[in-house]
């Protein structure tokens, strides 16, 4: 713990790629304009209330978590692959800058205030991170072509609407803690083709009677389920199940 509220020394050391500020009383982070060959830089547990900064043109890795940060306006660097704002204050993602965050892979929000996903749509996106917020609508998502992995633990979700076929890489989802009671809800899932490790555990319809052979009959791709693997003889068992219900249905 330093202490630091002023960092305008800063300004002189241009060269600095890797910067540590984490843990201090800093409000401004205005003097880090000059560091232009910025690759780096952590202010965790800061008194910042915007991730406002100028552009840095090689800044890659940023991490702001454990502020009052309230939204996600002014990150426009061009190169930023990594961007925590875990443990913030923010509402929405509205702000964010898709024009500028071309090349964002990693998003953590964990422990934020956000109650919807609209704004999220980053083309380049692959791990996604929204636990422990108050989500209750899933929007925007159908811009998130790249996505492999995506948590929605902790959160207020009800419905499994906004998921979309576009969405062509998702592998895992997580929705444990969440508020899903009925397997249609789960059946809406069907649309993301590469889906192959889901997480309910802590919903009202994982107490369902069957649930994993259900589940497994919804999404046959599925090649886990919470943390269990489905078994040769799950498959067979769904399937089955599958062939019968078709037959009852002609």
């Amino acid at each position: 713990h330093r202490d630091l509220t002023d960092i305008s020394l800063l300004q002189c050391f241009i060269h600095l790629r890797y910067v540590d500020l984490s843990e201090n009383k800093l409000q401004d982070l205005s003097p880090l304009s000059s560091l232009t060959h910025l690759l780096w830089l952590k202010v965790d547990g800061n008194l910042l209330t915007s991730a406002c900064m100028q552009e840095l043109p090689y800044l890659q890795i940023i991490s702001f978590a454990y502020n009052r940060i309230k939204d996600m306006e002014g990150i426009t660097h061009p190169r930023l692959a990594n961007l925590s704002l875990k443990g913030n204050k923010i509402q929405t993602a509205l702000g964010l800058s898709h024009g500028q965050l071309f090349s964002l892979q990693i998003l953590e929000l964990r422990g934020n205030m956000l109650e919807s996903t609209a704004g999220l749509n980053l083309p380049k996106l692959k791990n996604l991170y929204l636990a422990q917020n108050a989500i209750r609508s899933l929007e925007g998502l159908e811009g998130l072509g790249q996505l492999t992995t995506l948590h929605l633990r902790d959160n207020q979700l009800e419905s499994l609407d906004g998921f979309c076929s576009s969405m062509k890489c998702l592998q895992y989802l997580n929705l444990r803690n969440n508020g899903i009671s009925s397997l249609q809800e789960v059946a809406k899932l069907q649309v993301l083709p590469m889906l192959q490790a889901l997480v309910l555990l802590d919903n009202p319809c994982s107490d369902e009677p069957n649930y994993r052979l259900e589940v497994l009959v919804l999404l046959p791709h599925l090649q886990r389920l919470d943390k269990e693997l489905f078994e040769q003889d799950e498959r067979a068992e769904a399937n089955k199940i599958c062939q019968k219900r078709q037959e009852e249905e002609k």
